[in-house]
């Protein structure tokens, strides 16, 4: 797989730079880190992007329109949430969903299926 450009949005710093070091460790580029919802929606619009990593829950903030926009860019998404997908609402559910906490294959697996053709 070519090395992609991936936008991670999550607000628990300490698991954004756990995820960023799994990101790099299986060859990408995390191309922007986000902690909150305004701060993600401008890297998703701005940042030339293959794919983004996004918490469903941002400091009480859903990420779905982070999920609205880039689907209206072509970057496909990874949705991550300690609730797996029944944790989503139902117009995203059939989006790839990976549960925390983060496992290296999982990711791996994740970033496959979302970039998948």
């Amino acid at each position: 797989m070519m090395p992609l450009r991936v936008l991670i949005v999550e607000d628990e710093m300490t698991i954004a730079l756990l995820l960023e070091e799994m990101v790099e460790d299986l060859g990408h580029e995390v191309a922007g880190l986000a902690m909150r919802l305004p701060q993600a929606m401008e890297l998703a619009q701005s940042r030339p992007l293959d794919l983004a990593i996004l918490d469903v829950n941002l400091d009480g903030h859903m990420s779905y329109p982070v999920a609205d926009l880039l689907k209206d860019r072509g970057v496909p998404y990874v949705f991550a949430t300690g609730y797996g997908a029944p944790g989503i609402e139902a117009p995203y559910r059939n989006g790839v969903v990976i549960k925390k906490p983060y496992v290296m294959d999982d990711i791996r697996g994740a970033i496959a299926d979302a970039v998948a053709p």
